[in-house]
């Protein structure tokens, strides 16, 4: 029989169908099922629509088929069929959807109440009539037996790529379409023949069509022990013959399609296990049916644990995207905001615009508006869980808040309103994590910052010197263990119009009377000489060396100038590209602590002296704050001279 060309331009269209359109070779299968649903679904509204008789949902299937010697994969529906003239329109013109035909002539055609009537069975998915070609990635050569509803003749169309295709009389029982696809063999790049064992069909049909409203059916070959006769020998090993039965490999409908009492928490949990390979229960589960411009449902889980590789830049984000039950993408990041990115779940929505290949999106628009509300959800879900299930939050925020801070962070303020009512850090007043919101409920009156410290631990932190006058006045100190904790609240500034303040950092400005204020500055007057002395014999190594207003017991400690801190010059010292940042040193000294007297003693009988305590006690500093001294061997040599007496 003469071959036909193809109706669209070239043999270069058809390549481009098949070779760059779609990014998987397994696609195929997820189009094929997709065209055999839309089939059923055609034939099952006109039944509502026109009130064909003897036509039922019950009845509708679709069926896969290997034959592993014939090398053939095939994919049957019992739906509406194609004439002779419908195969040549719509598979002789690539890019000609006879779904959208079908469903313009529907709304066309039918009038409101009939459309009414035949409710979501017109929820068709295919759009552009390219999936059919998908089937030549992994085929030499592709059969399509159809015979329309309400015709006696099928016919067979047949093609083995561009060269075009035949058109030809067949025998078929009932209406519907069957696609046999001839998969290509195997090569050195490509394993073809996966295509046609039934264990990958299964997985393939469960990831991408396991909510096709019909059953997906296999033919599957199963073993079973075969009984042994009466008296024969108990202890002969058990014989097993092979059996053919007929799998139903999709769940058709979606667990969150389902009414709220059809569904367990197990059995959510479980869809959670085995949906996203986690082997522990969830810890919070959010769903969201919306209806409006862009209709979709959410299925969204918080994870009781992170993944092994969530802190690592392999980690890939993102919720699973579904059109009408069908998947489109596995990891839709634009559907999550990173300071949310632990995350998982489903959003499904029949209002996208899907680009020609079913796999991204034509528009973002949808996208962006379901991203917004998504978004919207998660915060609220967090909140109720921080005020209703404290202990819950704190195990999630151990989890997780890390992620929430870099949010703050990294949006630089932008994302405040959405993170700063969720972010905690552990406080002086408690020893343990509070909230923004709960500190600033114990302020006491005329108290003007949020102080905080930061540092590599709690137990660190808590014995600052800087920190002690603060307690004792009954101010609480947040402390920061975490590297990005600091950025995170320079960047926000301030919390209700309270700034935030490091205990190390600049004036305290606590509640002085008027004489403590004149007491100091008349004190640092006095001072000014040895001061200046002991910063000169520290060679440049302190901005400033200044009486200290923090300190209560400890005799000296570093502070920093404003901008960079102590503990974020360690950070990025850390950081391959931030060895060169470095804080403002100031040494601070109190004035009420015995080694003042001797400083003084020094400075007025024996400069070498007053040189070695300067360096002793800048050293101590930079211990105490958990900053390396510059020379261990005379930090060491020092102490030992002046504990005898040199």
């Amino acid at each position: 029989m003469a071959k036909k060309q193809f109706k669209a331009e070239s043999k270069r269209l058809l390549d481009l169908m098949i070779n760059s359109i779609y990014t998987h070779k397994e696609i195929f299968l997820r189009e094929l099922v997709s065209n055999a649903s839309d089939a059923i679904d055609k034939l099952y509204y006109m039944s509502l629509v026109e009130k064909t008789p003897g036509v039922s949902k019950g009845d509708f299937s679709i069926w896969i088929s290997i034959d592993r010697e014939a090398r053939t994969l095939s994919v049957s529906d019992n739906g509406i069929g194609m004439t002779k003239e419908e195969l040549e329109s719509n598979l002789g013109t690539i890019a000609r959807s006879g779904s959208m035909d079908f469903k313009a002539k529907a709304a066309d055609g039918a009038d409101a109440k009939k459309a009414d009537t035949a409710g979501d069975a017109i929820d068709i998915i295919g759009q552009f009539g390219v999936g059919f070609y998908s089937a030549f990635m992994v085929s030499r050569r592709v059969r399509v037996i159809s015979r329309a509803y309400g015709e006696e003749q099928a016919w067979e169309w047949e093609s083995s790529g561009a060269d075009g295709y035949s058109v030809k009389q067949a025998e078929r029982a009932g209406s519907g379409t069957e696609i046999v696809l001839e998969i290509k063999e195997d090569s050195e790049d490509e394993s073809y023949g996966e295509f046609l064992d039934a264990y990958r069909i299964r997985s393939l049909v469960k990831r991408y069509s396991d909510y096709i409203r019909y059953p997906i059916m296999m033919n599957v070959e199963k073993r079973r022990p075969v009984e042994k006769p009466e008296g024969g020998d108990e202890d002969a090993p058990t014989e097993y013959e092979s059996y053919i039965e007929a799998d139903t490999l999709n769940s058709m409908v979606p667990i969150w399609k389902r009414g709220k009492g059809q569904v367990s928490d197990e059995e959510y949990s479980e869809f959670y296990k085995d949906k996203f390979n986690d082997y522990t229960d969830p810890a919070r589960r959010i769903f969201s049916s919306v209806e409006g411009v862009v209709s979709y449902d959410a299925l969204i889980y918080i994870p009781s644990r992170p993944p092994f590789n969530y802190y690592t830049k392999d980690y890939e984000k993102g919720l699973q995207l579904y059109s009408s039950g069908v998947m489109i993408m596995d990891r839709c990041p634009d559907l999550l905001p990173d300071y949310f990115s632990f995350a998982r779940g489903l959003v499904d929505s029949q209002d996208l615009s899907l680009n020609i290949s079913r796999e991204t999106l034509q528009h973002d628009r949808q996208l962006k508006a379901i991203a917004v509300r998504v978004e919207k959800k998660i915060r609220s879900e967090l909140k109720e869980m921080l005020n209703t299930d404290r202990e819950g939050y704190e195990s999630f925020f151990r989890n997780f808040g890390l992620q929430l801070k870099f949010g703050v962070y990294d949006g630089f303020g932008a994302n405040r309103e959405a993170l700063e009512d969720l972010i905690m850090f552990s406080s002086s007043a408690e020893k343990k994590l509070v909230t923004l919101a709960e500190y600033l409920s114990r302020m006491p009156e005329g108290q003007k910052y949020i102080y905080y410290a930061a540092g590599e631990s709690v137990d660190r932190l808590d014995r600052l010197p800087q920190a002690e006058l603060l307690k004792e006045k009954g101010y609480e100190i947040l402390y920061l263990t975490d590297d990005v904790d600091e950025f995170a609240l320079r960047v926000l500034g301030q919390y209700r119009e309270k700034p935030f303040k490091s205990v190390s950092e600049g004036d305290l400005d606590m509640d002085e009377s008027e004489d403590e204020k004149k007491a100091a500055e008349e004190k640092a007057e006095s001072s000014k000489e040895l001061l200046a002395a002991i910063k000169e014999g520290l060679g440049g190594k302190a901005a400033e060396v200044r009486l200290s207003r923090r300190l209560k017991s400890h005799p000296v400690c570093l502070a920093s100038g404003e901008g960079m801190s102590l503990e974020m010059e360690k950070v990025l010292a850390a950081m391959p590209t931030g060895g060169g940042a470095k804080a403002e040193r100031i040494l601070e000294i109190n004035p009420e602590h015995p080694v003042f007297a001797a400083l003084q003693s020094a400075f007025e009988s024996d400069r070498e002296r007053l040189n070695a305590y300067a360096g002793l006690l800048y050293d101590q500093a930079l211990l105490i704050e958990g900053l390396p001294i510059d020379d261990p061997v005379a930090f060491s040599n020092a102490v030992c001279g002046l504990m005898g007496g040199r």
